[in-house]
């Protein structure tokens, strides 16, 4: 059970970012490769100008993949720590004498918790989707 939810995030966050890929970054990259590409075209300048150069149209495509690669980690501590809390909550409840039964209800519990936190999140990335599309739009990336 716990592993279909650990699935659902995986596939979620890979449809995620699929979309920001498709819908932004790949303009990003297709603008760098030209414009790289127009860096080679002189042939009467040095290799270290042509390296400064590619390096200046990388720029933009490394801070906008900086940019959704950070929002992708504060989404994942937010799904960690929710999933952490699950974990303390159940370790409050457990002692060295606690039952064998009692364990796995407490662990049906954590695993419970824990799904609730995947379903949760899941449900978060569409508005973070839109977030994140709208500081590309912003001009703010």
């Amino acid at each position: 059970m716990a592993e279909a939810a650990q699935s659902r995030v995986q596939n979620a966050v890979k449809d995620f970012i699929n979309n920001i890929d498709r819908s932004k970054l790949r303009r990003y990259e297709r603008d760098m490769h030209l414009c790289a590409a127009d860096c080679c075209s002189n042939t009467e300048t040095s290799v270290e100008d042509v390296h400064r150069c590619v390096e200046r149209c990388q720029a933009p495509t490394q801070r906008a993949q900086q940019y959704v690669q950070s929002e992708l980690e504060r989404f994942q501590d937010m799904l960690q720590r929710c999933v952490l809390s699950c974990q303390d909550e159940v370790k409050d409840k457990v002692g060295p004498n606690t039952p064998e039964s009692e364990r796995r209800k407490y662990v049906t519990e954590f695993e419970t918790c824990a799904i609730s936190c995947c379903d949760k999140n899941i449900a978060k990335l569409p508005g973070l989707a839109d977030k994140v599309k709208a500081a590309f739009d912003s001009g703010a990336i």
